[in-house]
């Protein structure tokens, strides 16, 4: 019952919130939600105090417990990212492949390199113990940017076509590549049997095995989805596409996420292709409930994700360690970028290269993907390094989200003035 409780409560607030928001804050919506939310952890924390022991005190304590790992990955990513990828179109991503590769990848790959090492050093430094494979572990939770926050955010700003196609696609594609290394460097950090597995080896089955499961489900389904002239039943077939292709991947240890993009893009691709005649009422109802849903689930994460905040406070020397945490983001992303960028051929948008890294810096957000991998830590650490882990993860997201989100425009605009003609 105290489940229901907290499942109309954080509904309540998306309301409540995003109504305050609109009449009077007037700041981005997801912004908003976790800024508030955030907010009402504190009052949520000192609550707990006031009534412990009491029916409103442990509904209270449960909030604050609530496992966004469960939430995440065993129960909306998949929805959500598939919300996001639908309106990707495979001509665009053709024209970009290169670019969004790069990124995905190699971009992924040093940020979690670099950031690692720089977490190491500062171990050091202030003689926090964490080893080498933990501080990887770590980089690979805070490298990969965020999909939902991406699109969630980044996409009301106006953007040039291609810059906002790439911050999509990067974002969308490089979570596969940072649970790949999460499963490297947290078998190292376990000293189990997938610590013998090599990177290469890990990341072609997360990969390429989520990109057959999404193509073959996809197409399968498709064929129901084609010849159905039930404007309902189209939608339900979309949403087993995901939900079966996720489930798969999760059976065979490939990256349900990197499934769920790829039925995304593909479903929007075969429904360009083949359902050029389909009725208006059923494009609009299908393509309505994919953006509602996708603002629905966005939203409950934020007021999750602002609720639970207040476990920052669990990691000793709070303010040190999110500094550095945050410092330590913003040199690695932009070190990545740059290398990343002279591979990466044309930057897009006529940005020089300068400004491309500072608006792919400031736009990295992230968002509850590196919260979800943090708590899946847990059992892996002593609880003094998964506070540590976890309380930064929050710090970089809560930076990232709310300090860079509101501060994304006029850095735009400001680098704007700089692009070649």
């Amino acid at each position: 019952m105290e489940t229901m409780y907290i499942f109309v409560g954080v509904i309540a607030l998306v309301c409540v919130l995003g109504f305050f928001n609109e009449k009077v804050t007037k700041l981005t919506y997801e912004i908003a939600l976790m800024l508030f939310a955030t907010i009402l952890g504190v009052l949520v924390l000192v609550g707990t105090i006031v009534f412990s022991d009491t029916p409103v005190g442990n509904i209270m304590k449960e909030v604050q417990s609530f496992d966004i790992h469960d939430f995440l990955m065993h129960g909306v990513l998949c929805f959500m990212l598939f919300a996001g990828s639908c309106n990707m179109k495979l001509k665009d991503f053709k024209e970009m492949a290169r670019q969004v590769t790069v990124l995905s990848l190699v971009c992924t790959l040093l940020g979690a390199g670099f950031y690692g090492l720089l977490i190491y050093g500062a171990s050091m430094i202030f003689n926090l113990n964490l080893s080498l494979p933990v501080c990887l572990m770590f980089g690979s939770i805070i490298a990969p940017t965020d999909p939902i926050a991406a699109t969630g955010i980044l996409s009301k700003f106006g953007l040039p076509k291609k810059t906002s196609f790439l911050i999509q696609g990067e974002s969308l594609f490089n979570d596969g590549i940072g649970v790949a290394l999460f499963v490297c460097f947290s078998g190292m950090v376990k000293a189990s049997g997938s610590s013998d597995q090599s990177f290469l080896g890990v990341m072609f089955r997360e990969v390429i095995g989520a990109v057959v499961v999404g193509i073959v489900v996809t197409v399968v389904c498709f064929l129901m989805y084609r010849f159905s002239k039930h404007k309902f039943l189209k939608i339900f077939i979309s949403l087993l596409t995901v939900s079966l292709a996720y489930s798969l991947c999760e059976v065979f240890h490939f990256s349900g996420a990197i499934a769920s993009v790829i039925c995304g893009i593909l479903f929007s691709e075969l429904r360009s292709r083949f359902c050029e005649n389909e009725e208006k009422e059923h494009a609009e109802i299908f393509d309505s409930f994919w953006e509602t849903l996708d603002v629905f689930l966005n939203s409950l994460l934020y007021i999750l994700l602002g609720l639970s905040f207040i476990s920052i406070l669990r990691m000793e020397h709070v303010l040190l360690l999110s500094a550095i945490a945050i410092i330590a983001n913003l040199i690695s992303r932009s070190s990545s970028l740059a290398i990343s960028s002279l591979f990466m051929g044309k930057i897009p948008d006529n940005f020089t290269r300068g400004g491309f890294i500072t608006l792919f810096t400031w736009g990295g957000l992230r968002g509850g993907l590196s919260v979800a991998l943090a708590m899946s830590t847990k059992d892996m650490v002593p609880e003094n390094i998964y506070f540590i882990i976890l309380g930064c993860t929050y710090a970089v997201v809560f930076f990232t989200t709310v300090i860079q989100g509101l501060t994304m425009k006029p850095v735009y605009k400001r680098i704007s003035k700089n692009r070649t003609a």
